[in-house]
């Protein structure tokens, strides 16, 4: 009977343990080692195509960046019917748009940050991948139909590819276009050139004699006065000329395809033969020296006074523009306009990606009831065409309406100068079309907020132009980055340096070889065969 009774409290202890190890399970870790999560809220048999609706009201934290040309407002019509059409209450922490990656990671690193961090560049996530903040969604993509059928119909396996860690995984979920979509390039005084029989110039070479006779018209005038400190038009340029530089320069490293290694794209002739390029421009006054140094503002207003032809611009900065030169020169007297992007002697390239800025998600999910849920409602808001539709116009009937699929703005709702004469603003009074949300999608919804002039730009490039194929990746190591970094940084410095001394003329061409040189000195080599290591491994690895 003693030796029963033992038996029986021994088994009631075991199970004791079981039932306190499974309880911890269910309520710490969710997506348990065995691959399920907790379901709670989710649609059962949720598909692409259809509208997310969870099926019990849920709160999400997201972090917001403010943007202060339309700061938030708790009572926007956007979270009203968001919760109405998803059951999903949106609890927004606010950060100035100025401070938004400075406080994203202080945030993460502090383990205080929202479940749902967006506005998150590709790149940016590989910081808080080794502390385990962030989830590698790409385990998780099943559950999320939208994007996952928007992936295969646009072939963008490629360019995922490029997001993977060292581990073979992802963890951001990227805005993702149709196509690429390119916005900067150079805005021109075509009034000017109809004066004086000019066309349009179509590559970098026709670009400098058509600047060349304009000098010899206007003696008076530098032709092209740039903003950005010049990094813009370095980096639209730089693919005709089949290199990097400017904004696109990024970590410096170019894929060599014959080789199948990353070159440093400033040690490249064609590197050297864009220097040499624009360093003519220089030389002969056609391209205004100051355009390195000077700000924004006295480039533009050396624009809209007449006292230059060409800057720089995209497709918001051009109208500024016409609303400044309609008080300097004069309403009907000007024409202004986005020219295709001249080619190069590569070709006639276009360089960008069809991925956007995109979305992290806490590690903390796996502690959510809500799991599943959360991952659908991203995939709903995010990635499905009535969600970005909803993100980007507002509610039809209030914002806008709908006929054979064109949508137009209603008549007292204005959006970027597409409906003048509308008392509120899409962004401003409702929440629409804002950064945080609307970005991504399918080339008609892009162009459905387009002017036509903006379309015929898009057009064009896409007609004229090849796109650059995306470059393989190099996911080091957390160990690895940290090296990768404290190479490429002075690297990255000494060449911004020596491009502006080259363009002005401060440093000779001839000098070239040299810099090559100096790079070498600072570790060129060794980032290199870094780089280029772990990109074999991975590829033989994976």
């Amino acid at each position: 009977m003693k030796k029963s009774l033992k038996s029986l409290r021994l088994l009631f202890a075991l199970l004791l343990v079981c039932v306190i190890v499974i309880a911890g399970c269910s309520k710490d870790n969710p997506a348990s080692s065995d691959g399920k999560v907790s379901s709670k809220g989710a649609m059962e048999s949720y598909q692409a195509g259809e509208l997310f609706k969870a099926t019990e009201e849920f709160d999400l934290s997201i972090l917001y960046s403010d943007h202060p040309n339309y700061p938030y407002k708790k009572d926007w019509l956007f979270w009203e019917k968001l919760k109405e059409m998803t059951n999903v209450t949106l609890k927004p922490t606010t950060v100035p748009m100025s401070d938004y990656p400075q406080k994203r990671s202080l945030l993460m690193s502090s383990g205080d940050s929202p479940l749902i961090i967006p506005k998150t560049y590709p790149g940016e996530e590989s910081a808080f991948v080794s502390s385990g903040a962030i989830l590698p969604v790409s385990d998780y993509i099943d559950m999320m139909p939208n994007f996952k059928e928007k992936v295969q119909k646009w072939k963008l396996e490629d360019e995922l590819e490029g997001l993977r860690q060292n581990d073979g995984k992802y963890y951001l979920l990227p805005g993702l276009h149709e196509e690429v979509w390119p916005d900067y390039t150079l805005l021109m005084r075509t009034d000017i050139l109809e004066e004086n029989n000019l066309e349009i110039p179509t590559t970098w070479d026709e670009l400098y004699e058509t600047m060349k006779k304009l000098k010899e018209i206007y003696p008076d005038v530098i032709p092209f006065s740039d903003q950005f400190t010049f990094n813009s038009t370095l980096n639209v340029a730089a693919a005709g000329f089949g290199t990097k530089a400017g904004w696109g320069f990024g970590n410096g490293l170019s894929y060599d395809q014959s080789k199948d290694e990353f070159v440093y794209a400033a040690t490249t002739n064609e590197y050297k033969d864009m220097l040499t390029y624009f360093h003519k421009l220089v030389e002969e006054e056609l391209l205004d020296k100051e355009s390195f140094t000077q700000t924004d503002d006295q480039a533009i207003q050396k624009f809209v006074t007449g006292k230059s032809f060409i800057i720089n611009g995209n497709s918001q900065t051009i109208n500024l523009h016409r609303v400044d030169m309609d008080k300097t020169i004069g309403k009907g007297k000007y024409k202004i306009q986005k020219i295709t992007v001249p080619g190069g002697p590569a070709g006639q390239l276009m360089g960008g990606s069809r991925l956007e800025n995109g979305v992290m998600i806490s590690s903390k999910i796996k502690e959510s009831d809500y799991f599943k849920a959360i991952l659908q409602f991203i995939d709903w808001l995010y990635y499905s065409d009535e969600g970005q539709e909803f993100a980007k116009w507002g509610v039809e009937g209030t914002t806008y309406t709908k006929s054979d699929g064109t949508r137009k703005l209603t008549e007292d709702v204005n959006y970027n100068g597409l409906n003048p004469t509308g008392t509120k603003d899409l962004r401003v009074d409702y929440g629409f079309s804002g950064g945080v949300f609307a970005y991504g999608g399918t080339t008609e919804l892009l162009h459905s907020m387009m002017s036509e002039e903006e379309i015929k730009f898009q057009e064009n490039m896409a007609n004229t132009k090849k796109v650059i194929p995306a470059e393989p990746p190099i996911p080091y190591t957390t160990e690895d980055r940290e090296k990768a970094t404290l190479l490429s940084t002075p690297l990255k410095d000494f060449t911004d340096q020596n491009t502006l001394k080259f363009i002005i003329g401060s440093r000779s061409l001839s000098e070239f070889d040299q810099f090559v040189k100096e790079l070498k000195t600072q570790g060129l080599d060794q980032y290199l065969e870094l780089s280029n290591k772990t990109y074999q491994d991975y590829k033989k690895n994976n």
